[in-house]
């Protein structure tokens, strides 16, 4: 088959073809790229939260549940804490605002107290500007008609001065008893800002007095928040009490177990030790990659280390690496050996020791954890690549997965050393 024509009309629109065509190929290992990071990474989170479980180990479900509790029992007083915290701050903030409204009720209260004053005194004014009136125009018009004594000065002159004077008395006569009108009437318009001013003040107080009411109401509210938080406060710390109290026994609990399992595992330890000083050869040779993988197909969890235990806080070995893969997965033979007991703990679950013998020149023991069951027993040899259990979650466990150990004259050794 011939990817490019002959006719060379023909050849610009093949190699536009061939273009797309590589275009196309380069796409897709892009597109496949990318789906392998993402399930890459997808991987790395699950392997993280598998991690995050058995860091739980070597402790009781009992014991988890009730640190769980404490933890939640910590976090929900300290969550009351901080609402007593806010309720009193706003308490507080809510007597500041108060002391200032009283303030202010207190100004507007005293503006309209001097406003009435201010109106009760124009009101005397105006009462005596009145009377200053009436006393004027009487004295004026005891003396006669201002126009008529006008028109008689006027008649009775003798000469242009004295119609001048009278002209000028008559101004003064009419001066003055519009002045005195002027007055009382300034003193009117006086009174009426006054009494303005009043009204406003009444309806300043009217304001900060409501104001005042529905504070009060707030600050009321504020209380009964404050109160119940102090409540809750109280709750929290009784709750945390129990909490740590049923936290610390299940911790005591867990101690009793873990002793008992250190005698029975120092027992196992004797024997295994007598059993190195009979043992014969072994293996000599580069010890990594000695064994084969326990749980083929399953992956790393958890490293051989030591570490802040999650619970109780101690730093303490992690005396052996965690494989995760589901319930039943075969569980194999890491390399030839004979089963040297197999028996029930509450923390491995069911535990299985396999004597693998000498290499180089130390015995070396593998340790099966957390198996559903096994199909081996006790003294039964077996070949590497066999199945002896499967993976299951019994005793402390949080998930599925292999806790693998190796011993090494009977102590922990890390495994990576010989996977």
């Amino acid at each position: 088959m011939r990817i490019f024509p002959r006719a060379s009309r023909s050849r610009m629109a093949s190699f536009a073809l061939a273009g797309a065509l590589l275009a196309g190929s380069a796409a897709v290992p892009l597109a496949q790229a990318a789906d392998d990071d993402l399930k890459q990474e997808q991987r790395k989170v699950e392997k993280q939260l598998d991690h995050a479980h058995d860091e739980l180990e070597h402790s009781s479900a009992r014991a988890r549940r009730a640190a769980a509790a404490l933890e939640a029992s910590v976090a929900e007083l300290t969550k009351a804490r901080d609402a007593l915290d806010t309720a009193r701050a706003k308490v507080t903030a809510a007597k500041a605002r108060d002391e200032q409204m009283q303030a202010r009720l207190a100004v507007a209260e005293e503006r309209l107290r001097q406003a009435r004053a201010d109106v009760a005194a124009g009101q005397r004014a105006v009462e005596t500007q009145r009377a200053s009136v009436v006393d004027t125009v009487t004295s004026i018009y005891q003396e006669g008609d201002p126009e008529m004594l006008a028109v008689f000065s006027i008649l009775d002159a003798q000469s242009p001065s004295d119609l001048m004077r009278g002209v000028e008395a008559r101004k003064t006569v009419v001066g003055n008893e519009t002045a005195a009108y002027d007055e009382l009437r300034a003193t009117e318009v006086l009174l009426r800002v006054r009494e303005s001013r009043v009204e406003d003040a009444r309806a300043a107080v009217a304001e900060q007095r409501r104001a005042a009411a529905a504070h009060l109401r707030t600050m009321r509210g504020l209380h009964v928040q404050a109160r119940d938080a102090r409540a809750a406060v109280r709750t929290r710390v009784e709750a945390r009490r129990d909490a740590r109290a049923t936290a610390d026994a299940a911790k005591q609990r867990d101690q009793r177990v873990l002793a008992r399992l250190e005698q029975r595992e120092e027992r196992i330890r004797r024997q295994i030790l007598a059993a190195a000083a009979s043992a014969r050869g072994g293996y000599r040779g580069n010890s990594g990659g000695f064994f084969d993988n326990p749980v083929p197909g399953g992956y790393l969890t958890s490293p051989f280390g030591y570490r802040t235990h999650p619970i109780y806080g101690y730093w303490g070995l992690h005396d052996g690496t965690d494989f995760g893969a589901a319930c039943g997965t075969p569980m194999r033979a890491v390399a030839d050996g004979t089963v040297a007991s197999s028996y029930f703990s509450q923390v491995y679950g069911n535990r299985m020791h396999l004597n693998v013998g000498n290499v180089n020149g130390k015995y070396v023991t593998a340790v099966y954890n957390h198996a559903t069951h096994y199909v081996v027993q006790p003294g039964q040899r077996v070949s590497r690549g066999q199945v002896v259990g499967y993976v299951g979650s019994t005793g402390w466990s949080t998930g599925c997965h292999l806790h693998f150990t190796v011993l090494v004259n009977g102590n922990a050794a890390n495994p990576a050393n010989y996977l």
